[in-house]
């Protein structure tokens, strides 16, 4: 699938999607900033869009490491399926809210998330935070990119320890919550 093509199939999704574009590189590089993937064997990715946060995961998880990429977009997902083929790299055309159910008793060193907090219901958002936060190890950390810096009250409800940062570097600007 070409950009262009991703692009429109961003904006026929607004409602689903919550961005206007995707992430910048800069957006990424910080959000990943947060993490040490060097020794991570279970890596979980809510809301894989275009594959540009999936890329800079996979670029800096070791080849041992499993990823599991969430993503309800169908085409979003066929996308990744062919941009990322590796045995190690599960593309998932399901809602976040199932973590649990694939990680299969798992627990993640790392869980990254785009997903549009300020869209979703608050039934999906609580199985959504609920699952995650429980499928984390002891210093497992859940790294969010969002667009209001309000979203930390919600991120405190879950996580003992939340932290906000801006970036200018992406349109629009956003923050990274690394939770713990």
């Amino acid at each position: 699938m070409s950009k262009r093509d991703l692009l429109l199939e961003l904006y026929s999704n607004l409602g689903t999607t919550g961005a206007v574009t995707f992430s910048s590189k800069s957006l990424v590089k910080k959000m990943l900033s947060f993490t040490d993937l060097s020794e991570a064997e279970v890596i979980v990715e809510l809301g894989g869009g275009d594959g540009s946060i999936t890329e800079g995961i996979v670029s800096r998880m070791p080849s041992s490491a499993h990823l599991l990429v969430f993503e309800i977009n169908e085409s979003f997902c066929k996308a990744m399926r062919k941009q990322f083929p590796g045995e190690n790299i599960q593309i998932i055309n399901d809602s976040a809210e199932n973590i649990h159910l694939y990680l299969m008793g798992r627990k993640a060193d790392a869980i990254f998330s785009s997903l549009p907090f300020s869209l979703i219901s608050k039934e999906a958002t609580d199985a959504i935070l609920t699952h995650s936060k429980n499928s984390l190890t002891p210093k497992g950390k859940f790294v969010q990119i969002c667009y209001s810096y309000l979203l930390k009250n919600l991120f405190s409800k879950y996580f003992t320890e939340v932290q906000a940062r801006f970036t200018l570097k992406n349109f629009p600007p956003a923050f990274v919550m690394t939770c713990h």
